[in-house]
């Protein structure tokens, strides 16, 4: 229970549900809403994914992505796609500091 609202809490499992089960035609746009029953939808742990691998790519630094995550390896999450190692080197790189001056 909410100890301010008095109401029951949503569990882990039934927001997954619903989560999955409202987003599966996000996951599948090119499905008709005909299917839906016969489509999976996004889950939580995709949601958790996505944002920490975002955070990651945008600097986020790692003690805080590791409290964030709550898990020992950031491996499966700190995955920067191709653009933002790209971004990641540019930024970095001291001959483009130094041409940029």
């Amino acid at each position: 229970m909410c100890p301010e609202t008095g109401r029951a809490r949503l569990s882990y499992r039934r927001a997954e549900e619903i989560f999955e089960e409202n987003t599966r035609l996000l996951a599948n746009p090119l499905a008709s809403p005909e299917d839906i029953e016969d489509l999976d939808g996004w889950t939580l742990h995709r949601l958790r994914h996505s944002a920490l691998t975002h955070d990651a790519e945008g600097g986020t630094s790692t003690p805080m992505l590791l409290a964030r995550s709550r898990v020992r390896s950031l491996e499966r999450y700190a995955r920067p796609g191709v653009d933002s190692v790209a971004r990641h080197v540019a930024e970095r790189d001291p001959a483009a500091r130094r041409r940029n001056r």
